[in-house]
């Protein structure tokens, strides 16, 4: 093999090796979530994560529903909690709600975060808690979407990549 193939070679088995390190592996599966870990350049990324069981209206087009929980120990973030609905927000428009309880999220693009770490250690309290949770959005358009995420499995996965990053 020429040496132009074989640095070709090496370039292409050392950057699949970089990509495959930083794609996140799965440390459980739990009912409706799951936990996942990845290492990258700034150390290790832990989250637990789900998709929706239902999404409102059908005929808005958009990208995957997720709801995480994220914890990066070298950044010392612990219990992110963010959400993206699969598409682009219209400023302070996103709220999640379970029950009585209500909660609003700011949001860039196409992620909201909650505004503070009291506001996410509450959020979480409730997400153990609760059977369902609620979010409603608005596009950059102002059409609302709603989609409904079961809780079912949250607390172990959240538990998983607590562990897993601690």
């Amino acid at each position: 093999m020429s040496f132009k193939k074989n640095l070709i070679l090496i370039f292409f088995i050392i950057f699949s090796m970089e990509a495959f390190a930083n794609t996140p592996r799965s440390t459980g599966k739990y009912k409706n979530w799951e936990s996942f870990v990845a290492e990258t350049d700034k150390g290790k990324i832990c989250f637990a994560q789900t998709t929706p069981t239902k999404r409102a209206p059908g005929a808005i087009k958009r990208s995957q529903s997720k709801l995480f929980v994220t914890f990066r120990p070298s950044e010392n973030i612990n219990d992110e909690v963010s959400i993206t609905s699969g598409h682009d927000y219209k400023s302070s428009s996103v709220t999640a709600s379970s029950g009585k309880r209500k909660y609003s999220f700011f949001s860039q693009k196409d992620f909201a975060w909650l505004l503070d770490d009291q506001e996410e250690k509450k959020f979480i309290k409730l997400m153990k808690r609760a059977t369902d949770l609620i979010i409603k959005a608005r596009t950059t358009k102002g059409a609302e979407t709603t989609d409904h995420y079961s809780m079912m499995g949250f607390t172990k996965a959240y538990n998983t990549a607590k562990k897993t990053c601690s």
